[in-house]
C-alpha cells in the first residue's frame, strides 16, 4: 500500500478531533443539536487551519444515517461514502479551476433535483474567492434562494475579494491561526500513534516554522522523519530548517543585559562559523523579546513551554524599558539587513547599536572631550568636591537615592527604615512609600495612604505589603489602609524633596563655579539644560 502522508492520515473525521478551532465546532454541534442549519456557511481563515475539513465533517453529519452526539458515525453507508470521496450529493469544487460563469451556471443547474442518496445536496466551493464577478452573480439567486434539500459550504483565505451580497447571505466563521503549542501537542499525539522517537525541542522548532497552519506543520514533521531516518531530533530539524539554535541567542542577550561587548561578539563568531542565516537569528531575538516582555508584564502562562527557564532568566536580567528599546532596534534592523555590505556586519551593529543607545544609567558615563578638559586645566585645576561638568554628548541625567537610615540605629517602628528592611518591589514599594504608619503592634498595623495614591491599594501589592511585615515583625499582623487629603509626610515625597535639594545644589555649585565663570567670559559659553546631576 502506498504511503500516506501524515497531513492526510490524519486528517480529522469528526468534531472532536478539530483541533483549536472550538468556537466553531461549538457553533456547529449546537446547530446540529436544535436543528437550526444554515444554508449557507462561509469559512475563512489562513491555509490549513482546517476550513475544508470542517466543511467535509459537516457534510458527513447531516447526512449522517447514525449520529453518535451530533458527531458524523464513520461508519454508516454516507460517512464512509463522504471519506472515500464517492459520495454523489456532495459537489466539491476548486474555484480556481472553475472561474467562468457557465461552468457557475452548469454546476448550479442540477441544484432544483433532489438529493440521490443522503438528506441534503451540499455544493462545497473551495477558494470561493476565485470565482469571477459573474459566476457570483449566477451564484448569488440560488444562494439567496435555495432549495430545501441544498446546502452551501464556502472556504476561502481571501474573503475580502467577495461581494458584500454575497458575504451578507452566508453565516462566516473566521478560524483561528493555531499556537505552537497547539501544533506541538497535536504532533505528539501523532507520533506516539506512530511509535516514532522524539524530541520536544525538535517538535516546537517544527510548530514555530508551521506559522499556525496544521497542515504546514505535518508537512514539516514528514519530512523531519525523512531527515532523521525514523526519529525527530532537534539537532536534525535545525539542519532543516537552516535555523540557528536557541542557546547562541540567549547567550547573545545574556552578554548584552551584562553589557559586555566582548562576551557578545565572541558568540557571534562561534554562530558565523556554522553559516547561518543572520535575518533567521534576528527574528529569533525578536520572538524572544517578545516573550520576555509578555512575561514582565504578566508573569503566567510559560508552564507549557518548553523553554520556560530562559524565558524567565532573562527576564530578570533584562529591564522592560530595555526589552523595548531592543525589539524597536531589531525590528528595524532586520528591514535594513538586506542593504548591509554583508549579513554578519549588518547582524553586529545591530547588537553594538542595542548596546550604544542603552539608557546612561547603565553604561559608563562619555568622557568631556579633550579640547574642554585642556581649557578647564589652562584656566584652574578644579577642586575634588566640585560637580562635574556634563559631557557636549549629555548622558540621560541620573540621581543617586539617598541612603536609609541604619536600622541598628533607628527606631524599629521607623517606616522608612522598616521598607529598605522589607526589600520590596515593583507596585508594592510604591505602595509602601506612598504611606505613614499610623500604628504598629503584634497583632495590627495601620497605614494613612496619599488619596492621589489611593488606587495602589488592594489586590496583590497590599496583600504582598501584608505578608512583608508579617514576615519583618514574625507575627501574624493585620494590615489596614486608609485614604487621606491632607499632604502627608510619606517616604516618597521626602525622597523627592531631598532629590530636589540635591539637583539645586549641583546647579548651584555649577554656576558659581570659578571655572565656570571664566568660560562664559571669555568663551561665551552656556550651559546646555538637563546636563547637571548630582554625585
Amino acid at each position: 500500500m502506498a504511503y500516506q502522508v501524515l497531513a492526510r492520515k490524519w486528517r480529522p473525521s469528526n468534531f472532536t478531533e478539530i483541533v483549536g478551532q472550538a468556537h466553531v465546532v461549538q457553533s456547529l454541534t449546537h446547530a446540529l443539536q436544535h436543528q437550526r442549519l444554515h444554508h449557507a456557511y462561509l469559512f475563512t481563515g489562513t491555509r490549513g487551519v482546517g476550513k475544508t475539513t470542517i466543511a467535509r465533517i459537516i457534510a458527513k453529519a447531516i447526512n449522517c444515517e447514525n449520529l453518535q452526539n451530533f458527531n458524523p458515525c464513520g461508519v454508516c453507508d454516507n460517512c464512509v461514502a463522504v471519506d472515500e470521496g464517492c459520495f454523489l450529493d456532495l459537489i466539491e469544487v476548486d474555484a480556481a479551476s472553475r472561474t467562468k460563469v457557465e461552468d457557475t451556471r452548469d454546476l448550479l443547474d442540477n441544484a432544483q433535483y433532489a438529493p440521490n442518496r443522503g438528506r441534503y445536496k451540499v455544493y462545497l466551493i473551495d477558494e470561493v474567492h476565485m470565482l469571477s464577478g459573474h459566476s457570483f452573480n449566477a451564484l448569488l439567486k440560488t444562494l439567496e434562494e435555495p432549495p430545501a434539500h441544498v446546502k452551501f459550504l464556502l472556504a476561502t483565505t481571501d474573503p475580502h475579494k467577495i461581494p458584500v451580497t454575497v458575504l451578507s447571505r452566508c453565516l462566516q466563521f473566521n478560524l483561528k491561526r493555531l499556537l505552537p503549542g497547539q501544533i506541538s501537542a497535536q504532533m505528539e499525539f501523532i507520533l506516539r500513534q506512530e511509535k516514532i522517537a522524539y524530541e520536544l525541542p525538535a517538535l516546537a522548532l517544527i510548530a514555530r516554522a508551521a506559522d499556525g497552519s496544521l497542515r504546514d506543520g505535518l508537512s514539516l514533521l514528514d519530512q523531519a522523519i525523512i531527515y532523521g531516518q525514523g526519529d525527530v531530533k532537534q539537532s536534525d530539524v535545525i539542519a532543516m530548517l537552516g535555523t540557528v539554535a536557541q542557546q547562541p541567542v540567549a547567550d547573545i542577550l545574556r552578554a548584552l543585559a551584562a553589557n559586555d561587548a566582548n562576551a557578545m561578539l565572541t558568540v557571534v563568531e562561534e554562530v558565523a562559523n556554522l553559516s547561518p542565516d543572520f535575518s533567521g537569528i534576528v527574528q529569533e531575538i525578536l520572538h524572544i523579546l517578545h516573550r520576555v516582555a509578555l512575561y514582565q508584564a504578566m508573569p503566567i502562562g510559560l508552564e507549557q513551554e518548553l523553554d520556560s527557564a530562559v524565558i524567565i532568566e532573562l527576564a530578570a536580567l533584562l529591564l522592560p524599558e530595555d526589552v523595548q528599546l531592543y525589539y524597536q532596534i531589531a525590528l528595524i534592523g532586520q528591514r535594513d539587513l538586506e542593504f548591509a555590505p554583508d549579513p554578519r556586519s549588518g547582524f553586529e551593529m545591530i547588537l553594538l547599536r542595542m548596546l550604544t543607545f542603552k539608557p546612561a544609567r547603565h553604561q559608563t558615563p562619555i568622557a568631556p572631550m579633550k579640547s574642554q578638559f585642556e581649557i578647564l586645566r589652562s584656566i584652574q585645576p578644579p577642586p575634588v568636591s566640585t560637580p562635574k561638568i556634563a559631557p557636549l554628548i549629555a548622558p540621560m541625567v541620573q540621581v543617586t537615592t539617598p541612603v536609609a537610615k541604619d536600622a541598628n540605629h533607628a527606631s524599629s517602628n521607623d517606616w522608612s527604615v522598616m521598607i529598605g528592611a522589607m526589600k520590596l518591589d515593583g507596585m508594592t514599594k510604591q505602595l509602601a512609600n506612598n504611606c505613614i504608619l499610623e500604628h504598629i503592634d503584634d497583632n495590627s498595623c495601620n497605614l494613612i495612604v496619599d488619596a492621589g495614591h489611593q488606587h495602589l491599594c488592594g489586590g496583590v501589592p497590599e496583600t504582598k505589603l501584608q505578608q512583608a511585615l508579617q514576615k519583618l515583625r514574625g507575627t501574624n499582623l493585620k494590615l489596614t489602609i486608609k485614604a487621606a487629603n491632607a499632604m502627608l509626610e510619606t517616604p516618597a515625597t521626602q525622597q523627592t524633596k531631598v532629590l530636589a535639594d540635591q539637583q539645586q545644589a549641583a546647579i548651584d555649585a555649577i554656576n558659581n563655579d570659578d571655572n565656570i565663570l571664566a568660560l562664559k567670559e571669555q568663551f561665551d559659553a552656556r550651559i546646555m539644560p538637563g546636563t547637571i546631576e548630582p554625585l
